[in-house]
């Protein structure tokens, strides 16, 4: 494997651990990035807490969810969401799904989930919410097959953000930091929307306000200053 390839997937790792740190995932939850040389595959940890993902965790899967490198550890059940996402979005190279406890009443209440801060502008207007209820009936709202994981990606959309009823969400990026990073934001906007909603009438971001502040936020400037201080914040408090 080339140096290049051994520091996306040492990045894999990190985004593991800063999605921990953050408080995005719990025992529960991951991120995938695409094969840089094979758009087919992805890798992705086996089934472990993201908080102890190491480089010899991750794996190798087609966007079927097919283990491809003869790996015998157990996989994520939800691997569907990344393979399915993935395939339908060939400009996305990196996947987040998590369980956030601020993001998920957005989910379940019928109240927006919207872009109040320029910092979580990342999240975009108009953030579909997928109901598993609705094509698949009672289950127990997990992605477990491709099935399930082409449906979200098709409610998903152009979007950066899809809610999961009663589950949690799903993020995309064209590279780990984006996914990450917008993973991370996406929750301290639903943070600060739930804590505006109770002092009164909020003033969301334009779209045009949105729009510049995304612009913003994946600006090679803005994605290296926060990697760097959450990546060292990772070191520092573990």
């Amino acid at each position: 494997m080339s140096t290049n390839f051994d520091e996306l997937l040492d990045e894999l790792v990190v985004a593991n651990h800063i999605l921990a740190n953050e408080k995005v995932v719990d025992s529960f939850g991951h991120i995938s990035v695409r094969h840089p040389d094979n758009p087919n595959h992805f890798f992705i940890s086996c089934s472990r807490s993201p908080e102890i993902v190491t480089r010899d965790d991750i794996m190798e899967f087609d966007l079927e969810g097919n283990s491809v490198d003869g790996s015998t550890f157990r996989p994520y059940g939800e691997r569907f969401i990344h393979g399915a996402i993935l395939e339908s979005r060939p400009e996305i190279h990196s996947v987040v799904h998590n369980h956030s406890l601020s993001v998920i009443p957005f989910g379940v209440t019928g109240t927006p989930l919207q872009p109040i801060i320029h910092t979580g502008a990342v999240i975009g207007q108009n953030i579909p919410i997928w109901d598993i209820y609705d094509k698949f009936g009672d289950t127990d709202l997990l992605v477990r097959n491709m099935e399930h994981g082409r449906d979200l990606a098709k409610n998903l959309g152009q979007s950066t953000v899809i809610l999961m009823r009663g589950h949690g969400c799903s993020v995309v990026g064209s590279h780990i930091k984006g996914a990450t990073l917008a993973a991370v934001y996406l929750q301290i906007s639903a943070s600060v929307q739930l804590q505006s909603m109770q002092l009164g009438d909020i003033r969301y971001l334009t779209p045009g306000e949105t729009e510049h502040c995304t612009e913003l936020f994946y600006s090679d400037l803005a994605m290296d200053r926060v990697w760097e201080n959450l990546a060292a914040r990772v070191t520092r408090e573990s």
